[in-house]
């Protein structure tokens, strides 16, 4: 297939107060696009055991597009508990399927086919999964125009700052949310600032065509060169907020790529992120009225 919209890293099981549900930034990002019609596929990796078999089952019942190398490592899982507000707290388990994904020539074919690529800090961790993603981001072709996402996504101690500079100079948009930002800042010796000077930075430093900033209740931004959007956050009720940010990153893209305006695709992003805070689990079944 052509022009594919790709997430590659982390494919887990986020297990959650009431059980376990597939997860996983990459995994949900391509689940999500897919929802919006396109071309996607996740590229994680699983163990030879019954969490990475259910995990396919998984996957093929929801029509995700996927292609998971068997690696000798347990399949991923991530034990997640909920605050009051319902924001996830995570403890992700190590040397773990997704941290070892092979590079392959399978993947360098993708790669040749591929129009958006979305991978974070995450996944990084590992000097394997790290390899991969750089490799796969040498063999995409220039002539492809294809947008770069770097979900920062900074999970536990996982990143340091090469891996974050390496990942945004690779990039042509960034999406980082506000709590991200106040680390990323501090790690790069500009902290005194306010947020959206960050971010003008950020874009003005790496030569971004567009940073994504969300804040949670407070909103998100969507910066380009000259040009910022902003929209407040719909009040709704929340289940948990998991997979929310990305959910907003694939309906971004999504319309993006279906030739949408910046302002229109962060509308769609926004109330896409919204629904999923009222739905439990990262990968729940968009209306007909956001997909359309």
């Amino acid at each position: 297939m052509k022009d594919l919209v790709i997430g590659m890293g982390e494919a887990l099981w986020d297990v959650l107060p009431d059980g376990k549900k597939i997860g996983g930034a990459p995994a949900n990002f391509a689940y999500h696009v897919s929802q919006f019609g396109l071309p996607s596929l996740a590229i994680s990796a699983i163990g030879d055991d019954a969490l990475g078999k259910e995990l396919v089952e998984n996957f093929n019942s929801r029509n995700v597009r996927y292609h998971l190398d068997t690696v000798p490592y347990p399949t991923g899982t991530v034990q997640v508990e909920l605050d009051e507000a319902g924001v996830p707290q995570y403890e992700i388990k190590e040397n773990v399927a997704w941290d070892n994904i092979p590079a392959t020539d399978e993947l360098k074919a993708i790669a040749a086919d591929t129009k958006a690529f979305c991978f974070g800090s995450l996944a990084q961790r590992n000097v394997v999964s790290r390899t991969t993603i750089k490799e796969f981001l040498e063999a995409i072709p220039k002539e492809n125009n294809p947008l770069i996402v770097f979900d920062v996504n900074l999970r536990q101690g996982f990143y340091d700052k090469e891996i974050l500079c390496s990942s945004m100079k690779a990039c042509n948009i960034l999406k980082i949310n506000d709590e991200e930002l106040v680390t990323v800042s501090r790690m790069f010796g500009y902290p005194g600032i306010d947020l959206q000077d960050k971010c003008w930075i950020l874009l003005g430093k790496y030569n971004l065509k567009m940073l994504i900033l969300t804040c949670g209740i407070n909103g998100s931004y969507v910066f380009t060169p000259g040009e910022v959007s902003f929209l407040p956050t719909p009040k709704v009720e929340v289940a948990d907020t998991v997979g929310a940010g990305d959910s907003f990153t694939a309906a971004f893209i999504a319309s993006i790529l279906k030739g949408k305006s910046v302002p229109e695709a962060h509308h769609k992003a926004v109330a896409t992120s919204a629904f999923v805070c009222t739905q439990h689990g990262a990968m729940p079944v968009l209306p007909a009225a956001i997909t359309d």
